[in-house]
């Protein structure tokens, strides 16, 4: 694939994926990873069956849903599951019956300061049944019997779906990526993620690899509970640095949040690589985490996980609403996220402790790394090789040197490379 079409690539996938209808658990999730395993057939799926305990939570019953709907007072249907699958209240009972508009209107669920925008809401720890609808249409509801179906079921011998792949490297020190699969059709918030983190998995795959890459697809919260409570003592000794990828489509932002101790590497890298390419990015804290960085980074667990998104979570009108629809991503944004985390990718591939390995400055003439013609300029045209050699003392990485020298660490990645081919610099163990 053409860098030039990479963009439009990502895009048409995720629209493969935007029409499924998903949940933390089910037939939805499991659809999803196919469509996944299809482009990454390393991909091995997961199931972890209903009941089990991990930690303080235990995997809920597995919930499906076939169909639901609204009929008006005249048998219209003005509420359809198959329109939108936004519209049914996730992990909703089943229900067929016919209730007065009043009795109807405690189980409905709209945004009045969006009357045009249809909400997403989940129930998953408690029985409830209901629907959401645009609150436009809700405001001219009448009086009168509305019929009232949802054919949903729940499975107590039901399991928990999630895929994994790990990339093998040189060393057993890994790089973490993980992202979710459990929302319905949401295109910034849910889409956007498992696309780009499959077209990375791709890219990964091809290239030399330092270190091995675990990669997660996994519902929010409760799957990466349950992937922690199977992995966390391995992790814990191997994983190096991670990233969340959500909400990586949209053109309007890039935005970061930290890790809750906020100087890992993770952090280190996805903020110099920010400052360079888009030093118009947006910083957030880990207080205002809403994902699973909450997981990955809590006491205890305490891995060296960020994130590094287009438009954060929460903070975009359109967040959990309807109108987080194809149209609000695009390939220009896809891409534009894929690339800021793929060049956080290189940077942790490339970054090492190096030193020098001659006395005083080495002579860069004789190996055709110094202008042979001294000119007023000629410091200028080597002025970082000056200086990624003056920093080289064996302490400091390579992301050290380029940060204390204001250069952005890839145009430092092919100096140092031909440095080494000289014998002029070597890495430090």
């Amino acid at each position: 694939m053409s860098k030039k079409n990479l963009g439009e690539d990502i895009y048409a996938f995720a629209e493969k994926l935007f029409p499924i209808h998903r949940s933390i658990t089910g037939d939805g999730v499991r659809k999803t990873l196919g469509i996944i395993q299809e482009e990454i057939p390393q991909l091995t799926l997961h199931e972890v069956p209903s009941g089990t305990q991990a930690f303080d939570w235990t995997v809920p019953s597995e919930w499906n849903i076939r169909d639901a709907y609204i009929l008006d007072p005249h048998g219209e249907k003005i509420v359809d599951f198959q329109d939108s699958n936004l519209h049914v209240v996730g992990y909703s009972t089943p229900v067929d019956q016919v209730l007065p508009l009043e009795e109807l209107q405690k189980h409905l669920y709209s945004l009045p300061e969006q009357p045009g925008a249809i909400p997403y809401l989940t129930s998953y720890y408690k029985k409830r049944w209901g629907f959401c609808l645009k609150h436009n249409q809700r405001q001219k509801l009448e009086p009168g019997g509305y019929r009232v179906f949802i054919d949903s079921e729940f499975k107590e011998d039901g399991s928990l779906t999630y895929g994994e792949i790990i990339l093998p490297g040189e060393v057993e020190k890994e790089i973490f990526l993980s992202t979710y699969i459990c929302h319905p059709s949401m295109a910034n918030n849910e889409i956007s993620g498992p696309a780009v983190t499959t077209f990375l998995a791709n890219w990964l795959r091809s290239q030399k690899r330092k270190y091995t890459y675990r990669i997660i697809f996994i519902p929010e919260t409760i799957g990466a509970i349950v992937y922690l409570s199977r992995n966390l003592k391995e992790m814990r000794s191997r994983v190096v640095a991670g990233f969340l990828a959500t909400c990586v489509g949209d053109d309007r932002a890039y935005s970061y949040l930290s890790s809750r101790a906020e100087n890992t590497l993770a952090d280190r890298v996805a903020l110099h690589v920010l400052r360079h390419l888009h030093p118009e990015f947006k910083k957030y804290t880990y207080l205002d985490r809403q994902s699973d960085e909450r997981q990955y980074c809590s006491p205890g667990v305490d891995l060296p996980v960020a994130s590094v998104m287009r438009s954060k979570y929460g903070t975009y009108p359109e967040y959990h609403t309807s109108l987080d629809n194809l149209a609000l991503i695009s390939p220009a944004g896809l891409q534009g996220g894929y690339e800021v985390l793929q060049k956080c990718i290189e940077c942790l591939e490339a970054n090492e402790k190096l030193k020098v390995t001659v006395l005083c400055e080495p002579q860069l003439g004789k190996r055709g790394l110094y202008p042979s013609l001294s000119t007023k300029n000629s410091t200028e045209k080597v002025r970082d090789i000056r200086n990624l050699i003056a920093y080289a003392d064996g302490t400091q990485t390579l992301l050290e040197i380029a940060e204390k020298i204001q250069v952005p660490m890839w145009k430092l990645i092919p100096i140092a490379e031909s440095l080494k081919e000289e014998g002029l610099l070597e890495a430090v163990k």
